[in-house]
């Protein structure tokens, strides 16, 4: 099995542990200060990681250039406006639909890819994004209509979190790929600079906006010790995936994060389950199985 395969699936698990500890976090602080505990807490760890990794590798740190600079920094933004809307969404709908309609992420990434980074998919790749995106929406029960998103603002936060987060993904790739250095450090080192920048901007603007949720980042600080140890874990998965392999395709994988999802739904939050999500969930797995065997 590829490498890519691996860090993909330790993402989607982490993702999904990750965002149902925001979803417990977001009881206690705001959207913005939610967010900020996934940068400020998984910093550390994510210059562990990089220190550690470089001396196994051996492999030297590589010099930043403007490709990456520019690059990284605008995926810095777009992954904080991702995570918000993402936690702002858990507000208006229930745990796995929110989270069910950013995963709309994939068939966004595949599009925008396709568009603007030269990175087109083969036939049988197309065919296994639309329909892992199609059993998510089974999964969701969402409709997808114009007035639907007009009168559940949690939708259309959810859709913004998929463009965002699918921004940011083809971004990480364009940043790692931009130092031409080995794949792994590369993803490490834009996984970095990303939450270096991201912690300082989450900081700046509640030391500004709202300082009151400091001291309650401290407060609950095992939970958001949770959250920034999944979130880094889940962070190395995606941003080394997504430097090895066409974004779209560890985007399509990703999906079996919303498995995980719905076991978190079921067994922590008491949402219950219906007949037609397993209907989705066939979709899915179908849609991975096309993925790893023909795309």
């Amino acid at each position: 099995m590829q490498t890519w395969i691996y860090f993909t699936l330790l993402a989607a698990l982490m993702q999904a542990v990750r965002t149902a500890g925001q979803k417990q976090l977001s009881g206690h602080l705001n959207a913005m200060a939610t967010t900020g505990v996934r940068y400020l807490y998984a910093l550390p760890f994510a210059w562990l990681y990089l220190f550690v990794l470089l001396e196994y590798r051996q492999t030297a740190l590589p010099e930043l250039n403007q490709a990456f600079l520019q690059y990284a920094s605008i995926a810095c933004v777009t992954q904080i406006l991702g995570t918000v809307f993402l936690v702002a969404a858990f507000k208006y709908r229930n745990f796995a639909v929110a989270t069910s309609l950013s995963k709309t992420e994939a068939i966004q990434v595949a599009l925008l890819g396709a568009l603007f980074f030269a990175a087109p998919l083969s036939l049988w790749g197309w065919f296994s994004v639309i329909l892992g995106v199609l059993g998510v929406l089974v999964l969701s029960k969402v409709r997808f209509s114009i007035r639907e998103l007009w009168q559940n603002p949690g939708a259309g936060l959810g859709l913004a979190s998929g463009l965002a987060l699918a921004i940011t993904t083809l971004l990480i790739r364009q940043s790692s790929l931009a130092l031409a250095t080995d794949l792994m450090v590369s993803a490490a080192l834009t996984l970095v600079f990303m939450i270096t920048v991201q912690s300082i901007l989450s900081l700046a603007y509640l030391g500004v906006q709202d300082k009151a949720q400091l001291p309650l980042m401290l407060k609950h600080w095992r939970l958001c010790l949770f959250v920034g140890i999944t979130s880094v874990l889940g962070s190395i998965g995606w941003f080394t995936g997504a430097s090895m392999q066409n974004a779209a395709y560890v985007k399509a994988l990703g999906q079996v994060e919303f498995f995980f999802t719905l076991v978190l739904t079921y067994r922590l939050f008491k949402e219950k389950v219906a007949l037609a999500e397993y209907a989705g969930m066939l979709l899915v797995l179908v849609s991975v199985v096309i993925l790893l065997l023909w795309a």
